[in-house]
């Protein structure tokens, strides 16, 4: 990947060396994480790249720039794109009820009390529609969220557990059994709705989810590294997995080898995607490009505007819909559109960065964000877990934009 002077961008070298200090200070040499790689862009040109440590602490491998990560929730912008390449077809509305799509979903219902399989529950008042699945608003959840009797339903069903056989019709089919956490609209909740979306576009578009990222999305931004599934000829290039534990000490995730990326049946939209910090930038130079990269057109240039701007009703915050805690975000001064939180009160959100900034991130700790008014793209990769125990995004952003000098 080719480097420019960071003075050619408008960023100071001097500062944005500081990422490398702090890393190496703060986590590498203190065990806290293995490795890591830094990627910083502004104005089209990569300015700052930096490996540290190790991809793999057990064979001494040292962290290298084509290095294959876990990316996990950082599948759901792809994904969200992808979708939208069928909305830019006329194929959907946002507003459709999802039941136009999934029948068995005509009838959900929403929890009131009781436990699986004694739910008490009441009818949804409004249809749960495509725009809720985006915008996780949709009455969804997630199983490790621990929080409710439904995602322990979730647990139960084991909705979304990656198994022999399992594929994402299962996952509709196990759904449709069990209520939703509140009525759809009405809340956010962090949950499976990104898988859903792409089940979506299986159903919509009449190809498997994998073919349709390739021929639509990788294959024509360059993104030669992202997939489901690790190939053989590449497993020496893919990190391992790191989780800390209740003794602070970071031990490798049994769960998470090369072994658990061969042959899947399940894809998930939501989180099973593997890349590189480079295949990832692309993605991020078409978004921040209006939907072009080297003449590639994916989306229109409206299209990236609308879905990277804050859908939540009123223009409100996250804090005002929010239910629990999550550990991607704080929720004061972020609104959530499709695919994305974006900040929309740095000062209300306590950190550095510009109204109209958009990002997500991936449970190993993996981050990214894309800052329109400066040009600047911010990617981080490592891989541990879980997501939120250091605040990376907080202190990246802290040492990168003092970096801007013009």
């Amino acid at each position: 990947m080719n480097l420019v002077n960071p003075a050619e961008v408008g960023m100071c070298e001097q500062r944005l060396g500081r990422i490398g200090e702090h890393l190496r200070a703060q986590y590498i040499d203190k065990g806290k994480l293995t490795g890591s790689l830094t990627l910083v862009a502004r104005r089209g040109e990569v300015c700052y790249l930096q490996s540290e440590g190790l991809m793999d602490r057990e064979r001494d491998k040292p962290m290298g720039e084509d290095t294959i990560f876990r990316i996990y929730s950082m599948s759901k912008p792809i994904t969200s794109v992808a979708l939208m390449l069928l909305y830019e077809r006329g194929l959907f509305s946002l507003t459709d009820p999802v039941h136009r799509f999934i029948p068995q979903w005509r009838d959900l219902r929403v929890f009131k009390s009781g436990n699986l399989p004694l739910f008490m529950t009441e009818p949804c008042k409004q249809p749960m529609t495509i725009r809720d699945l985006f915008m996780h608003t949709a009455g969804l959840t997630y199983g490790f969220m621990h929080a409710t009797n439904v995602d322990r339903a979730y647990r139960k069903l084991e909705v979304q557990q990656i198994r022999p056989g399992y594929r994402l019709q299962n996952m509709i089919d196990e759904l449709a059994q069990l209520p939703l956490e509140f009525e759809p609209g009405s809340a956010w909740n962090y949950s499976v709705a990104t898988d859903v979306l792409g089940y979506l576009v299986e159903v919509i578009s009449g190809q498997p989810l994998p073919e349709f990222f390739q021929q639509q999305i990788f294959e024509p931004l360059g993104m030669v590294d992202t997939s489901f599934e690790i190939p053989a000829d590449k497993v020496d290039r893919f990190a391992s997995c790191y989780e800390r534990n209740l003794k602070k000490e970071l031990v490798l995730q049994d769960d998470a080898l090369a072994s658990d990326y061969r042959e899947r049946s399940f894809y998930s939209g939501g989180g099973g995607l593997l890349s590189t910090i480079y295949d990832y930038y692309q993605f991020c130079r078409m978004l921040l490009n209006g939907g072009e990269l080297n003449g590639q057109h994916l989306l229109g240039r409206k299209t990236i505007e609308f879905m990277t701007r804050n859908h939540l009703p009123g223009g409100r915050d996250m804090s005002a819909f929010a239910r629990g805690s999550f550990s991607e975000t704080v929720y004061e001064g972020m609104g959530f559109g499709l695919g994305f939180a974006m900040k929309v009160d740095p000062i209300r959100n306590g950190s550095l960065g510009s109204v109209g900034e958009y990002f997500w991130g991936g449970m190993a700790s993996t981050i990214f964000w894309v800052d329109p008014a400066e040009e600047l793209i911010t990617i981080f990769m490592t891989q541990m877990m879980p997501s939120g125990t250091f605040n990376f995004r907080g202190q990246l952003q802290s040492i990168i934009y003092p970096a801007l000098v013009e």
